[in-house]
């Protein structure tokens, strides 16, 4: 074996919380955004007049980060396929940072006018790009360094970021609405989630600059097994995988928006549940997503990461049947079960889904090819889900956005079928022997 594949350096420890942290940041930046879309850039970066036309507009500029997302996909995993995974994770982290703090200085609708909601879609873009870049690297850094039958205990470390940032955010607003008041949250308070981001990045850098580069990668150099373009050959030579990955992580995004961004609009809007009361639920839920994670993990390598996935996918199948009931139940505890059940389906699913994303594809474009997946499905799945549910709710009644979740899980069940059994094998083949 060539010195540069030699046993990785990094300690499982250090592997681990440099693909949580580094997750846990970018989704803290990402949720902080979604929070706000709701909550305060309605009021502030749009037109006077309809409320429920400044929602949808605001919703729309959430959504411009999920098209950003698969041109952050190909610009860093090229670079992730090329030159490695660490360095590209470092300037994917700093690419959704710098973004996230300048939306927290930017002026409002009322400063400059027409240029506030241009500038605010700009740095959401940017937000998009590094997170397309992240996500990817984070779960390759933890695979591609698990040892044999830990593949996805190791892959879903990264996948603990979601629940953790969210519980970050949504703390850290629920703070501010509890320490000020309208007038002062509205003036300035909406921007401290932003700058805190600051910090974060500073401690995810110090963090990701101090481990080595996975082994995987490290055999692709001793190999000379480097392609030119990397996304060119996803396309060219493994355009099925991608598609079967796009729609097997489908559900998962459209579950998680739904339980997040429309919950909380429709819930404070429609619903007369207060703000403060709300993120409290949905707090109280994310700790039911957060604990399935590792659960869902542990029974995917026992039993396979298909497997666990086919069960969770049914299981959002019969959670849209009862959307509408649990939801619109008239009571708090209601609608805390019904954020926790759909949370914890959550959870089920998105544990594994690294793992197998990543198994569809060689470890020469593995990167590319997990990356792209994963942020195509968030274009189809979660970039339209809020816009979608709310024109759902308001034209058809709430009962339509559990059939369009249920739709959703349909294609993803479908999609599973068609990952071929073996493919996770590709993990004890030679480098050279990998489809």
């Amino acid at each position: 074996m060539p010195p540069v594949a030699a046993a990785p350096r990094n300690s499982a420890g250090r592997i681990l919380f440099a693909s949580l942290i580094g997750t846990t940041i970018e989704f803290f930046d990402f949720y902080i955004y979604a929070t706000a879309a709701v909550l305060v850039f309605p009021t502030l970066f749009f037109p006077a007049g309809d409320p429920a036309s400044s929602t949808l507009q605001s919703l729309a500029t959430f959504a411009l980060a999920f098209f950003a997302r698969p041109v952050g996909s190909a610009l860093f995993g090229h670079f992730g396929d090329r030159i490695g995974r660490k360095a590209t994770l470092v300037a994917a982290l700093l690419t959704m940072g710098l973004s996230t703090v300048a939306i927290g200085l930017l002026p409002t609708y009322t400063q400059i006018g027409v240029a506030a909601p241009l500038l605010l879609a700009l740095c959401r873009f940017g937000q998009g790009l590094g997170l397309g870049g992240e996500w990817g690297g984070a779960v390759l850094l933890a695979t591609e360094n698990a040892p044999p039958g830990k593949r996805a205990w190791y892959g879903m470390f990264p996948q603990l970021g979601a629940p953790i940032g969210f519980l970050l955010s949504s703390g850290v607003f629920l703070l501010l609405t509890e320490l000020m008041d309208d007038a002062r949250f509205f003036a300035w308070g909406w921007r401290v989630p932003f700058w805190a981001s600051a910090v974060l990045v500073l401690v995810g850098l110090w963090v990701r600059l101090r481990i080595e580069e996975t082994p995987d990668f490290r055999r692709v150099l001793a190999s000379q097994a480097r392609v030119r373009v990397p996304m060119l050959t996803v396309l060219t030579r493994h355009p099925r995988m991608l598609l079967v990955g796009t729609f097997a992580a489908m559900a998962t995004f459209v579950l998680f928006y739904l339980m997040t961004v429309f919950a909380l609009s429709w819930g404070t809007s429609s619903l007369g549940y207060a703000r403060e009361q709300f993120l409290l639920l949905q707090m109280v839920a994310v700790l039911f997503f957060a604990a399935t994670i590792p659960l869902s993990a542990l029974y995917a390598d026992r039993h396979g990461r298909r497997a666990a996935m086919l069960w969770s996918t049914a299981a959002i199948i019969v959670f849209g049947l009862c959307f509408a009931p649990l939801f619109a139940s008239g009571s708090a505890l209601g609608v805390l079960l019904f954020l926790a059940l759909g949370l914890a389906a959550m959870g089920l699913t998105y544990g594994p889904l690294g793992t197998i994303l990543s198994d569809l594809f060689p470890t020469e474009v593995r990167y590319t090819g997990a990356s792209l997946a994963f942020n195509f499905a968030g274009i189809l799945g979660a970039s339209l889900a809020p816009y979608a549910a709310t024109w759902l709710a308001k034209h058809y009644g709430l009962q339509y956005v559990g059939y369009y979740l249920s739709a959703a899980a349909v294609l993803t069940l479908l999609a599973l079928l068609a990952i071929p059994k073996s493919a996770g094998a590709r993990e004890q083949l030679p480098l050279g022997e990998q489809a």
